[in-house]
């Protein structure tokens, strides 16, 4: 009894040699066997891929979200800590997945870099692809010009000494001037032509556009390696000099080091303040920000005389500083209870409305016998409500007043653990003074000045207001960079969108009654709803270059009108 078994195994060991295989239970083809060096190799065209590559940028787009809903911890990292207070549960889960750290967590930096990669996957065989391309001639002239999408004829009058080949060279040209480049075909036979192709710069603006965007990512990246960024506030009068202890915050790139920081300063010398006095529906709004600034770039450089305002910052050496607040900062002095000044200078305080409201928080760790603090608001211009507290009628310090409540106690500087100098934590200190205290508020203003603490523990004195700013230092090495390569990026993207990608070929040959029939044909690659004008303007052109100016009156030998005619027929 004969089996087909033995072939079988035979063809199926054949099969395994060739490193395929077969699916179980099926007389299938062989499916071939990947292996490692397949896989990669499948894995890399994928990554390299432009459909990976834009979802990789709007999943880029999509991971950066996290970082605009939630506080991050280089920029804020008290308001990290305060919404991990506020949310016991969700807020360790969220710091594990680098929620408050979303520019420098894992998996934001393995996108970026993935998508890094493929974009140089992708635009590196794409050049080489190019510019073989523009070293290649246009394609040979199809058989059958009938076919193309826009198809047209023409015939050159009979009684001429226009050779085909004439014809031909003539149609070139008339091809040059529109911009194509050109190949004559076929001088010597009975049927030359002129192929043509344009629109190179389609595909040169889309490599533009592509290596713009890898070098806007470098340049990210640079700024994020060798940038910082840090905040000050100033009061009129008092300096900053660029210096890591001169920052109230300052958040460092990566490869940051102390001498990338430009060795400037910058001195307060007034803060004007325009506000609007003349509307009724806007009576009060600050309209105008003028900072008057004396700077120098170095510490031997002369002094120099700068005004910063809103949107219009001052570049000192390859930082710039923005204007980015400001407020009042009540001048008080205060004595301890041994009769010794214990802090005397401004405050900065902080606006809570339109009206220049502002929390005053004031900690004197170095008052005797007991340590000092003071919490309350500053208003410039203090107004009396119906119920008998002060409230702010006017932005400007027009009749400034001080409302504070007093305490003692021991602040806990003394252990190390910081806190914020806008706030006091009043859960282990004593209160002094209190509109619900024996001794009452403390209110002061221009005929009120010194309050005396209860108990003897010292006084307080309002000396005068002084108005500060807030500065914002960037230093960005990679933003000259991502200029250049946005605004080259941009021009890539329009060129790959509004320049077309066409070939367009032109036929001559003689007919039997003596005349020079010429027929085009024009063929775009992908969408092109020009394509049709282009014909129409192509066939004006070789009707000019072609049978107008050999007919002068118009009309050829035939009898009919000079000009393109639109039919189907071909030579």
């Amino acid at each position: 009894m004969k089996t087909d078994r033995p072939a079988d195994d035979a063809a199926g060991a054949t099969a395994a040699g060739r490193g395929t295989t077969r699916r179980p239970g099926e007389g299938g083809p062989a499916l071939p066997r990947l292996g490692v060096v397949g896989t990669l190799r499948w894995a890399w065209r994928q990554l390299t891929s432009m459909r990976v590559a834009l979802l990789l940028l709007l999943l880029l787009a999509v991971a950066a979200v996290p970082g605009s809903l939630f506080p991050q911890r280089p920029s804020n990292p008290a308001a990290v800590t305060q919404y991990l207070d506020d949310n016991p549960v969700t807020g360790p889960w969220l710091d594990r997945f680098q929620f408050f750290d979303v520019y420098a967590s894992v998996w934001f930096s393995a996108i970026y870099l993935l998508l890094f990669v493929s974009l140089i996957g992708c635009v590196v065989p794409r050049t080489i692809a190019h510019v073989k391309a523009l070293r290649q001639p246009p394609p040979a002239t199809p058989r059958r010009l009938s076919r193309m999408p826009q198809y047209g004829t023409l015939a050159v009058p009979a009684g001429t000494d226009a050779a085909a080949a004439d014809v031909a060279r003539r149609a070139g040209a008339v091809l040059k001037r529109r911009g194509y480049r050109v190949r004559l075909q076929d001088l010597d036979g009975d049927r030359p032509s002129a192929a043509a192709e344009r629109g190179y710069l389609r595909e040169t603006g889309n490599l533009i556009f592509h290596t713009a965007l890898i070098g806007v990512l470098v340049s990210v990246a640079v700024g994020g390696l060798f940038g910082y960024r840090g905040q000050r506030t100033i009061v009129e009068g008092d300096s900053f000099v660029n210096t890591l202890v001169g920052y109230d915050s300052f958040s460092p790139g990566t490869n940051f080091a102390d001498d990338n920081l430009d060795p400037f300063s910058v001195q307060l010398d007034k803060f004007d303040v325009t506000f609007d006095r003349e509307s009724t529906t806007h009576y009060g709004q600050p309209i105008d920000f003028t900072a008057h600034l004396t700077t120098r770039q170095t510490p031997s450089s002369a002094p120099e005389q700068q005004t910063l305002k809103v949107n219009s910052p001052v570049d000192l050496g390859g930082s710039s500083v923005f204007l980015v607040g400001n407020g009042y900062a009540p001048v008080v002095t205060v004595r301890d209870g041994q009769g010794k000044v214990a802090w005397s200078g401004p405050v900065v305080s902080t606006p809570t409305d339109g009206m220049y409201t502002s929390a005053f928080v004031l900690k004197v760790p170095d008052a005797r016998p007991e340590q000092l603090s003071f919490v309350g608001f500053f208003l410039p211009t203090a107004v009396a409500g119906e119920d008998k507290v002060a409230f702010s009628g006017d932005p400007d310090p027009l009749l400034p007043q001080l409302n504070l409540n007093s305490f003692k106690g021991d602040l806990g500087l003394d252990n190390g653990v910081p806190s914020s100098v806008f706030a006091l934590d009043t859960s282990t200190l004593t209160q002094l003074n209190g509109r619900d205290k024996p001794a009452g508020g403390i209110v002061l203003d221009r005929t009120h000045k010194t309050q005396q603490l209860p108990n003897g523990l010292g006084s307080i004195t309002f000396d005068g207001v002084k108005r500060y700013i807030a500065i914002d230092v960037r230093h960005d090495p990679g933003t000259t960079g991502a200029l250049v390569f946005s605004s080259a990026a941009l021009l890539g993207l329009i060129g790959s969108l509004f320049v077309p990608r066409r070939r367009a070929w032109v036929r001559a040959g003689r007919a039997s009654d003596g005349r020079v029939m010429v027929e085009y044909g024009l063929l775009a690659r992908g969408e092109d709803h020009r394509l049709e004008r282009e014909r129409v303007a192509l066939g004006r052109a070789l009707d000019d270059a072609l049978v107008a100016e050999r007919a002068p009156n118009g009309k050829n030998d035939a009898g009919g009108t000079a000009g393109a005619d639109r039919g189907t027929t071909g030579l």
